[in-house]
């Protein structure tokens, strides 16, 4: 199995930018497709997008289309979430999971700690 560890969380303004980060340790990271979720406080976990096993294929759902970013480097066993002209209701904590599919209905067995991102207005 994998294990995944996510950092670069933090508190930003409104219209700034983060880059969160996804490390991950076990079996060969190219094995796995990467997906980034959030939960707000009280909210339901939401899905944010996916990114397959080499990069070459990414899906990202309409809220975060055009502003955030999931990237990969199989070298590193990390993936990022680029997020830009961040609003006060992307506050969230932020997961990266791990996937034998790819998708946006995959399941995902493997999920990171997850890490805080607030934004200020």
């Amino acid at each position: 199995q994998v294990q995944l560890v996510e950092s670069g969380g933090g508190l930003v303004q409104a219209g700034g930018s983060l880059r969160l980060s996804c490390v991950a340790s076990g079996r060969p990271f190219g094995d796995y497709a990467l997906g980034w979720f959030r939960q707000a406080p009280g909210k339901e976990r939401e899905f944010l997008g996916t990114i397959s096993w080499t990069g070459r294929r990414t899906y990202y759902v309409d809220s975060v289309k055009g502003r955030f970013t999931i990237s990969r480097d199989n070298t590193k066993n990390t993936a990022y979430l680029q997020m830009d002209s961040l609003k006060p209701e992307d506050t969230a904590v932020y997961f990266c999971a791990a996937t034998a599919d790819y998708g946006p209905s995959a399941h995902y067995p493997y999920w990171g700690q997850g890490t805080q991102v607030t934004v200020s207005s």
